[in-house]
């Protein structure tokens, strides 16, 4: 059964989506004891964060590494094995039976979860039917829940829409993790299914991701600190 953090600041996880890591460690050396956890995507991890990420590990932070894998067992398996090395707490991987299982399989042992990608939070229903899924966006959801529960996935990268539908189908066993969380009044940018950081954790995410709305704010600090206050007061 997942445990949800009980220390707010542990529940908000912000996206260090820049070019480098320069400006990654200016930001978080801004942000300081407000946050608590960081996401390394594509754009840092390809630019030096996967040295980053040793780095805010040994400095007592959190480090949730978003590749979202996706490949032959074998491979998955590796590199599964090369993240837990690091001392990540979460990886992504997409949610794929095949995939799936070879991501838990590798994670064994370690202290490394994975998560489990279901539906994309850019992709609307015309966005799956375009690229050939018979499938609406709450039905592949839903399918996809279902199996990495049976696999052994430690938790799902989801929507905040489709939070509280996946808390019937998985119960506490997983945790969930939204992005797509713009403070009301924040831009939507390129999210189609957006929810406010209150009503994402109402409808029941243990984890919010947040990019934009700190990493572009006039003061990122007190931009952490705000959705932090929301989290404690909506839990």
């Amino acid at each position: 059964m997942t445990q949800t953090p009980t220390n707010p600041r542990e529940r908000l996880i912000v996206a260090l989506d820049v070019p480098d890591v320069a400006q990654a460690s200016k930001l978080v050396a801004t942000l300081d004891d407000s946050v608590l956890f960081y996401k390394i995507g594509y754009q840092l991890a390809y630019a030096g964060g996967l040295s980053m990420a040793q780095d805010l590990i040994g400095a007592g932070k959190k480090v949730f590494i978003d590749l979202k894998l996706h490949d032959i067992g074998n491979t998955v398996a590796s590199g599964v094995a090369s993240i837990a090395k690091l001392g990540a707490t979460f990886l992504t991987v997409h949610a794929y039976p095949q995939t799936m299982k070879a991501a838990v399989e590798a994670s064994r042992g370690t202290g490394l979860k994975i998560l489990a990608v279901t539906v994309l939070t850019s992709y609307d229903e015309a966005d799956l039917k375009e690229a050939g899924y018979s499938l609406g966006v709450a039905d592949l959801v839903a399918q996809r829940a279902r199996q990495a529960q049976a696999i052994g996935i430690d938790g799902l990268v989801c929507s905040a829409e489709e939070a509280a539908n996946l808390r019937a189908i998985v119960g506490q066993s997983l945790s969930l993790v939204t992005p797509g969380i713009r403070p009301a009044g924040s831009a939507v940018g390129d999210q189609k299914r957006v929810m406010t950081p209150a009503r994402a954790i109402a409808a029941g995410a243990d984890y919010l991701v947040v990019g934009r709305p700190i990493v572009a704010a006039t003061d990122p600090k007190s931009a952490a600190n705000a959705i932090v206050a929301e989290i404690a007061v909506a839990h």
